[in-house]
């Protein structure tokens, strides 16, 4: 965190009143959720009293926000974080003949993840079982893809788009030439 210790303490009452009337809390059913006097609610408010870290840590426990979140700078939602072409991360030696980008950020691996797949003529991605309840939602963005879940086999084209089973053994071929999909994984 780059800030200076004045901006902090300048954003500090106008987020913790925020997050109060967010909630519809009055100060006295702040004051009785966090052990935090009423007074002292309303004078850390107005910025007329710098709240010790035991004093925040229970405001922000009782308003059930995150701590670090009321110390940021506020203009993290009007931000738009952009990874350029050459910075997306790929696979490139898993599966044959395909390359894999990872469009989705690496907090979310094992939860939701969403790739974007290119296959080459005869490329193949192969999967074992992801965990119980997984599901894949695959789109084709260009050419024919064959989808195989567990048993189950089908023939897509471009702009055709299959929800599977991803809790079996699955896999990907390109069918007649080159292909690309969009890939979205949903463990359970």
């Amino acid at each position: 965190m780059t800030d200076k210790p004045d901006d902090i303490l300048n954003r500090l009452p106008a987020r913790l009143k925020e997050a109060r009337r967010a909630q519809g809390l009055s100060l006295e059913a702040v004051a009785n959720l966090s052990g935090v006097s009423r007074s002292m609610v309303s004078q850390i408010e107005r910025g007329e009293s710098s709240p010790t870290i035991a004093t925040l840590w229970n405001l922000t426990r009782a308003l059930q926000v995150d701590f670090a979140g009321l110390l940021e700078d506020g203009d993290t939602a009007d931000r738009i974080e952009v990874l350029r072409k050459g910075e997306v991360p790929s696979i490139d030696n898993m599966g044959q003949g395909c390359r894999i980008r990872i469009l989705s950020p690496p907090e979310e691996a094992g939860g939701h993840e969403v790739y974007d797949i290119r296959f080459d003529t005869g490329g193949l991605l192969a999967s074992q079982p992801h965990m119980r309840g997984a599901q894949e939602q695959l789109t084709v963005l260009e050419g024919s893809v064959r989808v195989t879940s567990g048993t189950a086999v089908n023939n897509l084209e471009a702009g055709d788009t299959a929800r599977y089973a991803a809790d079996v053994p699955h896999a990907i071929a390109a069918r007649d030439g080159a292909a690309r999909v969009f890939l979205i994984v949903k463990n359970a």
